[in-house]
C-alpha cells in the first residue's frame, strides 16, 4: 500500500493543498455569513436565506473539503513515514484544533438558523481570524520542519 501511495504522492499532495484551500475559504466565509445574518430578525425571510446559504456552504464545500483534507493528509503522512516526526505531531495537533473550530462554528451557525444569536458581530469578526492564524502555523511547520 505504501508503494502505491508513493507512486501517486504528488497527486495526493496537490489534492491535499487544493482541498485545504477550499476548506479554509469556507472557514473564512462562514463567520462573514453569520455577520450578514445578524442584520435580519429571527424568523424573517432574510434570515432564512442566509441560513440556506450557510447550510449549502457547510454541506457542499466545508465538510466534504475537510474530510478530503484528512484522508489525503493521512495518506501522505503514511506514504512519507511522517508519523514519527515531531513537526508532524505539531501539525496534526493544529489540524485537530482547526477541525474542532470547524465543528464549533457549524454548531453556532445551526443555532443562528434556529433564530438564536449566540455570537456578536465583534466576536464573529475576531473568531473569523482563527483559520488564518492556524494556516500560518501549519504551513510553517510543513515547510520548515523545525523539529
Amino acid at each position: 500500500m505504501q508503494d502505491l501511495l508513493l507512486s501517486i504522492y504528488l497527486f495526493l499532495k496537490a489534492g491535499h493543498v487544493i482541498f485545504m484551500v477550499f476548506w479554509l475559504a469556507g472557514l473564512f466565509m462562514l463567520p462573514r455569513q453569520c455577520i450578514y445574518m445578524l442584520d435580519h430578525a429571527p424568523g424573517s425571510e432574510g434570515e432564512a436565506k442566509w441560513a440556506t446559504r450557510m447550510g449549502k456552504l457547510r454541506s457542499i464545500i466545508l465538510t466534504p473539503s475537510m474530510i478530503t483534507v484528512w484522508v489525503l493528509g493521512l495518506s501522505l503522512a503514511y506514504a512519507g513515514g511522517h508519523f514519527t516526526s515531531g513537526w508532524f505531531h505539531a501539525k496534526l495537533t493544529l489540524v485537530l484544533v482547526m477541525t474542532g473550530y470547524h465543528g464549533w462554528l457549524v454548531g453556532q451557525t445551526k443555532k443562528m438558523a434556529r433564530g438564536e444569536r449566540p455570537l456578536t458581530e465583534a466576536r464573529l469578526r475576531m473568531i473569523g481570524e482563527v483559520p488564518g492564524l492556524l494556516l500560518v502555523l501549519i504551513v510553517a511547520l510543513v515547510y520548515l520542519k523545525p523539529f
